[in-house]
């Protein structure tokens, strides 16, 4: 059910669920306030419980209000890339931000996006909480269609248009004197050098984890009902559907849908989940994923994000 920013503003305030749009994906928000519909989301999305949620807030002053204190270059970063596509976790002020949000941590993630209705509406709502806008582990929403398929077209939803990046934002955590990405996004770690003078260690999920510090580190995530197989290389033996690009030529027998040029990582991750998603549409049971492309850059998040969805 497409509806206006104004009953957002009445249903977010009244303590209910509204999905909207963010220029990374969509999302399913709730009034940091309202701890009801805080707990409504992971019944919606079928969400892990140690599995923490990010807080949206209007601008980067408003962070400074939830942590006793800010890390070395947070106002670097905030500057560069605030309103966007990044999130930092932080230590928080406990008794300010519900145990449910942080799932048990005693650390937060904030973000300050960047779409504009999305803008307005924190301006009237204040302090937004939200996942991503699907169901838990499935392929991300980009458009008002893919909310309407996972939760039904009765659901309140703010038509914002096609998500700009097509993937969630970059995670950032302060440890240990450093910034580490902790969750690979629309960010690439190079593109933090030019503000913190070095490039940010991508930091794996230690084994044995059982709760992690951010969205997408423990779970089987973007994935489609769909079995992926990565490949390199193609040859005559293979066949069926490929997920790969425009301008390469794949072997006869071979289906192709299309990520968008092999030179254009940004087309790339904003196809991606409407790819993935069309998969279970179509029926399709499996398909290969051409991963022969660089792994630096946003080409590792596009790497990141097929090798999660992949898994068995």
């Amino acid at each position: 059910m497409r509806i206006s920013i104004e009953h957002a503003i009445h249903l977010l305030q009244s303590g209910q669920v509204v999905a909207i749009p963010t220029e990374t994906v969509y999302g399913l928000a709730a009034a940091l306030s309202q701890p009801k519909a805080i707990t409504e989301i992971f019944a919606l999305k079928g969400r892990p419980a140690n599995n923490p949620l990010i807080v949206h807030l209007a601008d980067a002053t408003a962070v400074k209000g939830y942590v006793p204190e800010v890390p070395p270059d947070f106002s670097k970063l905030a500057a560069a890339f605030w309103p966007g596509p990044l999130t930092l976790v932080l230590p928080s002020v406990t008794d300010k931000i519900p145990n449910t949000v942080r799932a048990g941590l005693t650390t937060t993630a904030f973000r300050i996006p960047s779409h504009a209705l999305t803008r307005q509406l924190l301006a009237h709502t204040g302090p937004l909480v939200m996942p991503s806008a699907n169901m838990s582990g499935r392929p991300s929403a980009t458009c008002v269609e893919h909310v309407e398929i996972d939760f039904g077209s009765h659901f309140p939803v703010l038509d914002g248009g096609h998500c700009t990046k097509g993937v969630e934002s970059t995670i950032l955590l302060w440890r240990d004197g450093a910034w580490d990405v902790i969750r690979l996004g629309a960010i690439a770690p190079e593109d933090f050098f030019p503000i913190l003078g070095y490039t940010p260690q991508v930091a794996k999920v230690a084994e044995g984890t059982k709760t992690p510090l951010c969205p997408g580190q423990l779970y089987r995530h973007y994935a489609p009902q769909a079995q992926l197989e990565l490949e390199r290389h193609f040859s005559e033996h293979h066949a069926g559907v490929v997920i790969g690009f425009e301008d390469r030529i794949y072997p006869q027998g071979c289906r192709l849908i299309p990520l968008g040029q092999s030179t254009q990582p940004e087309v790339a991750m904003q196809r991606l989940y409407a790819v993935l998603r069309r998969l279970d549409q179509e029926g399709i049971k499996h398909a290969w994923v051409d991963s022969n492309f660089p792994t630096q850059g946003l080409w590792l998040t596009l790497q990141e994000r097929l090798s999660k969805a992949a898994q068995k």
